[in-house]
């Protein structure tokens, strides 16, 4: 199942590019998110919900881009499977983005082979970008929420 070196080495790379891109879409996202809910003329409180939307957004392109790099690696052979599929329909491999990085687990569709090494490592990275989400809005809230005006 892993004897495929190369194929192995193309997952551990995607994965890696992966990984770095999902941290720098939520750093800028984040940053600007920021920014943007210190110019907006709105109750304060409304702000926090702008906040929640877009840190939802972000959590939705993050989902995708860990999709597209799935279903990318499942076109190349060697590199896995998922639950016999094949081929892989595009939305399948985000429905697997989006359980695995959410860490709800797999259900219906699952990883067999190399590919798991990109699942495995998608949910350590949603559970983390999940958690810098949490206290994102935890510091939004801070600000925003008790404050007299609001």
């Amino acid at each position: 199942m892993y004897d495929d070196w190369s194929a192995n080495a193309l997952v551990v790379l995607v994965t890696a590019m992966s990984v770095a891109l999902a941290v720098l879409v939520r750093y800028e996202g984040l940053a600007i998110l920021n920014q943007r809910l210190v110019k907006v003329h709105a109750q304060r409180r409304r702000k926090v919900l702008l906040g929640v939307y877009g840190v939802i957004l972000l959590h939705v392109v993050e989902i995708w881009l860990f999709g597209l790099a799935c279903w990318l690696l499942l076109l190349m052979p060697g590199t896995g499977a998922l639950s016999s599929m094949a081929p892989v329909p595009f939305l399948d491999a985000v429905y697997l983005s989006a359980e695995t990085f959410t860490t709800v687990g797999f259900g219906d569709v699952a990883p067999q082979g190399a590919i798991r090494f990109l699942a495995g490592t998608e949910a350590l990275t949603g559970f983390i970008l999940i958690t810098w989400s949490a206290s994102f809005l935890y510091l939004e809230m801070e600000q925003y929420w008790r404050k007299p005006g609001g």
